[in-house]
């Protein structure tokens, strides 16, 4: 990976006498191997990507405590690693993002969970919920209750997180169930500090290898027909033996205030917006402490039955807070009130959103109707005064505004080698019609954005060429499916390439190569250039390009025949091969490769490299594209087909003329996408390529002395 996390890498170290400092998702990275754990695996992804880049990198440092790392191919063959806990006393931890890499991970999480584990097994979860979510709209709660795991959802504040990833391991071991940790967006990124304590190497290890395997166990497998005794052995001994930890060591915390008649149960990751929200009330101070008594579950799942009758005895009213639908956790506390006849009244998502982020806006309007039915001397005007001033200012914000705001949808980065793909998809189309385009996961879903607006599906990572297969044969002409070499790695090779080559599908599939997992943090994948090759493009300010054939080779292993590799940045080319692929006599599965490296990694390469040059006094030319404004005829064709940000508008100097003028401004990496285009398109010749020569030679400056006398002499006076 590019991006170093050195700094990351030494707060690892820490030990007793020694505090923490950082964010949550570190937190979470260092109280693993304080845990004891034994190996780490996952698949990258926001917000728990630094977890496993941090370890990854950290490989010299783990390799002498004996943890053993391995970024895993996908998120099912992390979920499989938890296979080494099951016969052995090893403690192992994987990571990945949220519900949609449960998905992918079910097939061995449900294997995984029927025989149970013997050491702890921590799958460590981001849990993406709410607007400002980029992934499905689904939560890690219903996998805990059907596969019978243990769910924790520790209160934001580092010490609880790491004591809950030490927990969660015992908790794991005395129960027999594999754990997950969920971490919310906000939970990841908070920062704070805790006390540090020695990091301790596993007793199986690397370093400390077994003699022999375990002695075979045919309950330990997930097979017919002992996979009805653990279903038994669930309810039986896992549930009961986890409730019982929970309550023993005290995993939920339990926070009394004055008013005892009532109370609140929380999901531990809620915490901080709630007391926010009691603040807004006047219930609770500036410290956090609260007057409504609460409930936080640090483990969502299994819920202490005991635990939840013993905090509703008594009360007049609860409210469960709980973030998403369905309403888990309501439904059980629901139904166990009612088989104890406890007559607590029980409020949840009657005065709460069913759906979206429980932001301290959102908790503080619900909390108003709880405390006006229950607890009339709560400042509840002043909330709603408070609300509605926001609503207010929202108000006078869009008053102000002649018009709303265009919308700003997000895009490809600044010279992605996305982009002219996408420009030359437009432009073929334009030729050969409209085509259906099965979109994928990955950076290159940006262009199913303005300008580009293309891709009528997104099943799943690596899915796109396995989800035309239903449409392709029903379709007069040729489908197109786009995915990344991340996506491919991850799935299309195996639920997608293979299939279409079995069954002879006239599909297109174009593969988008950077060379790295991109949308993910760009983490290297088996296709990622080795560092060589990264060393002597830096050296001689070159892009990467045909360093890793190994996409090729796989696709011709597996018996694609016809097959092509196009520069991205060629429009022209790319156009033409689109084309081809669309029109060719060849009934078959056609791959289109369009190789272009990562624009932020080649950047992160490039920058050093000419600073070091301009530090030595060296030469250094940097491109830079321009519109001639004179030539410009102001139809903005040119942004329509390209979208890159640095291309964009200004008054036009002729007062004559009206439309304003497309210009490139600062930010520009040179890419030549906009030029590109213009010949491709046979766009108005307004685009002008310049270099930009720094430290130029002696000669250099004598000619350009030179040319600039003659363009002064030639002014008007």
């Amino acid at each position: 990976m590019e991006v170093s996390f050195g700094k990351e890498i030494e707060s690892l170290r820490l030990g007793a006498g020694d505090t923490f400092h950082g964010e949550g998702i570190l937190a979470i990275t260092k109280a693993l191997l304080q845990s004891g754990v034994a190996y780490v695996g996952g698949y990258q992804g926001a917000p728990v990507s630094h977890l496993l880049d941090v370890m990854v990198q950290a490989r010299p440092y783990l390799d002498e405590l004996g943890v053993h790392v391995e970024a895993c191919s996908n998120e099912a063959s992390a979920a499989a690693m938890l296979g080494a806990s099951i016969h052995y006393p090893l403690r192992g931890a994987v990571t990945w993002k949220s519900i949609v890499g449960t998905n992918v991970a079910a097939d061995a999480l449900s294997n995984l969970s029927s025989p149970g584990v013997t050491g702890g097994a921590l799958i460590v979860v981001g849990e993406d919920y709410g607007e400002g979510a980029s992934v499905i709209q689904e939560r890690t709660h219903a996998f805990a209750l059907k596969s019978s795991m243990c769910l924790l959802d520790p209160r934001p504040d580092l010490a609880v997180m790491a004591r809950m990833v030490e927990e969660g391991f015992r908790l794991s071991e005395a129960s027999n169930m594999p754990a997950i940790l969920e971490l919310r967006i906000r939970a990841c990124h908070v920062r704070g500090s805790f006390p540090a304590r020695d990091n301790v190497a596993p007793g199986i290890s690397t370093r400390a290898l077994l003699e022999n395997p375990a002695a075979f166990d045919y309950m330990r497998l997930a097979h017919p027909p002992v996979t009805f005794r653990h279903e038994k052995l669930k309810g039986e001994q896992r549930i009961p033996a986890a409730r019982s930890y929970i309550l023993e060591n005290q995993l939920n915390e339990l926070f009394a205030g004055r008013h005892e008649d009532l109370g609140i149960l929380v999901q531990g990751g809620l915490y901080n917006a709630l007391v926010r929200s009691l603040q807004q009330l006047g219930l609770a101070d500036a410290f956090g402490a609260t007057e409504i008594p609460l409930l936080v579950l640090n483990v969502t799942y299994p819920l202490v039955p005991e635990q939840v009758a013993d905090f509703c005895a008594g009360k007049r009213a609860v409210l469960v807070v709980e973030e998403g639908q369905p309403e888990f956790i309501e439904q059980e506390i629901a139904t166990l009130l009612r088989r104890r006849d406890l007559q607590t009244k029980l409020h949840g998502k009657d005065l709460l959103p069913a759906a979206g982020e429980y932001t301290v806006e959102v908790l503080s309007a619900g909390l108003a109707r709880f405390a006006e039915s229950h607890l009339p001397g709560a400042a509840t005007e002043d909330t709603r005064r408070w609300l509605a001033a926001n609503d207010e200012r929202r108000q006078a914000v869009a008053a102000a505004l002649d018009k709303p705001l265009p919308a700003r949808p997000p895009g490809f980065c600044i010279g992605c080698p996305e982009r002219p793909v996408f420009s030359a998809l437009k432009l073929a189309q334009q030729q050969i019609g409209n085509v259906h385009i099965a979109a994928d996961i990955g950076c290159h879903a940006f262009g199913t954005f303005e300008p580009f607006s293309m891709g009528h599906s997104i099943l799943g990572y690596g899915m796109s060429l396995a989800s035309r297969a239903g449409v392709s044969p029903m379709m007069q002409r040729r489908t197109l499916a786009i995915m990344g070499d991340g996506g491919f790695w991850h799935n299309g090779l195996l639920t997608g390439v293979q299939s279409a080559l079995f069954n002879g599908d006239d599909a297109v599939l174009l593969i988008f190569k950077n060379g790295y997992t991109s949308a993910t943090g760009t983490q290297e994948i088996l296709s990622t250039p080795g560092e060589d090759a990264k060393s002597q493009a830096a050296d001689k300010g070159r892009s990467l390009a045909h360093t890793n054939q190994t996409i090729e080779a796989a696709l011709k292993g597996l018996g694609v025949q016809w097959l092509r590799t196009v520069h991205t940045y060629e429009v022209e080319t790319m156009r033409a091969t689109l084309i081809e692929a669309f029109t060719s006599g060849f009934e078959g599965l056609k791959v289109i490769v369009a190789e272009g490296e990562c624009q932020l990694e080649r950047q992160r390469r490039l920058k050093p490299w000419l600073a070091s040059l301009l530090q030595k006094g060296e030469r250094v030319v940097r491109v830079k594209y321009g519109v001639d404004e004179d030539v410009c005829n102001g139809d903005h064709a040119c942004i329509r087909l390209s979208g890159c940000p640095t291309l964009t508008l200004k008054d036009n100097p002729d007062p004559l003329k009206v439309d304003p003028v497309a210009t490139v401004i600062d930010g520009c990496v040179g890419c030549g996408l906009c030029g590109a285009n213009a010949h491709a398109a046979t766009l108005c010749p307004s685009f002008y390529r310049a270099e930009v020569v720094q430290n130029p030679r002696w000669h250099e400056r004598l000619v350009h002395s030179f040319r600039s006398a003659i363009v002064r002499a030639l002014q008007p006076a």
